[in-house]
């Protein structure tokens, strides 16, 4: 009996073993949302989350799934991913695996925070850029790499050369101070605006000094608020003038090409619960593209949204939630966690 029972604790051993291989390599570290039937529009875009504080695992899954869903647009997201449990885990700065799919992309969505990747994930960062393809860039993208010697590329500086400004300040008082978008009169009409009139931002509005106004098209300034709530009064010390706060610019690659890049520091996930912000980031994709923008885009919810409110937490809290890529699949949703004493005012 003795060998018998060994033996099967063995295969049981060895059969846990095959188990938890065959679970590794099967570990999900990207989605794929493929066109609704029948909507296809022949355009690929790569979404590429990974901040410690705005939540960007939670709001790239959720515009994926709208472009597709409801805009046939094909929908990559990726995701920095834990190097020992495969989770999702934007503390771990140098993992954002898939960025190969941006190969064939149309346009990149980017959303990071002082990234340092290794060189074969920077490589089709490289590629995009290099090639002059469209880019868009939200919130912590106006820093969205730390440093990074590949290609020769001066990735520190990603934000001032693409985006138009890296991290300067928090202009609005960090938590206490909310945001609202105020379209620029004159570029009223630009397609991106297209059934845009109200965006409110519980993230405060950031500092912008370095953009070039002369070569960008500014489409919305921000207008910092006494309060976390849409109805709290302007800050009149801080509105004048007041920041950019999306805008339109062209971009010259090392190889001599030129791009253009839509950059806006809103973009914390709870941004996005407002309706406008969605649909200036899906037209935007669509101008990006050299498709004609819809007069009113369709920006519902594919599945539940109840994003988490931003602030650092740190890699353990992500390690202890052990949230999976598969938690953001079509037909699922998930948060992670706000932070103790964060107060959360209603969107509109």
């Amino acid at each position: 009996m003795k060998p018998r029972c060994f033996g099967t604790a063995v295969s049981a051993f060895a059969l846990g073993l095959v188990f938890s291989f065959a679970s590794l390599a099967d570990a999900k570290d990207r989605l794929v949302f493929e066109p609704a039937e029948g909507t296809a529009n022949g355009k690929h875009i790569v979404l590429i989350s990974g901040d410690e504080e705005y939540r960007t695992e939670e709001s790239c899954p959720m515009l994926g799934k709208i472009l597709s869903q409801h805009h046939g647009f094909k929908c990559t997201v990726l995701f920095a991913i834990d190097r020992e449990t495969d989770g999702i885990n934007p503390y771990q700065i140098d993992n954002i695996p898939g960025t190969d799919a941006l190969l064939d992309a149309d346009l990149m969505v980017i959303a990071t925070r002082w990234r340092v990747l290794p060189d074969e994930q920077l490589d089709p960062i490289l590629e995009h850029i290099q090639a002059g393809k469209p880019i868009i860039a939200y919130r912590t993208a106006t820093h969205a790499f730390k440093s990074g010697n590949y290609g020769g590329y001066d990735w520190a500086n990603f934000g001032i050369n693409v985006v138009g400004e890296n991290w300067h300040s928090h202009h609005g008082k960090h938590k206490v101070e909310g945001g609202r978008g105020v379209i620029v009169e004159d570029n009223a009409n630009h397609p991106v605006l297209n059934d845009v009139a109200d965006i409110y931002t519980p993230s405060d509005i950031y500092g912008v000094v370095n953009l070039d106004e002369s070569t960008a098209t500014v489409l919305l300034r921000g207008m910092v608020l006494q309060h976390l709530d849409p109805a709290a009064p302007p800050v009149d010390a801080k509105n004048d003038p007041m920041m950019p706060l999306a805008w339109l610019k062209p971009y010259q690659a090392p190889s001599g090409k030129q791009g253009q890049c839509l950059g806006t520091t809103a973009g914390a996930a709870v941004d996005f619960r407002s309706e406008d912000l969605r649909r200036m980031i899906v037209n935007a994709c669509y101008f990006l593209c050299d498709m004609e923008v819809p007069k009113s885009a369709d920006v519902s919810f594919v599945d539940p949204y109840v994003p988490s409110f931003y602030g650092f937490v740190d890699s353990k809290t992500y390690r202890d939630r052990d949230l999976r890529v598969e938690e953001f699949e079509l037909g699922s949703s998930a948060t992670l966690v706000t932070p103790k004493g964060t107060f959360e005012a209603a969107t509109k």
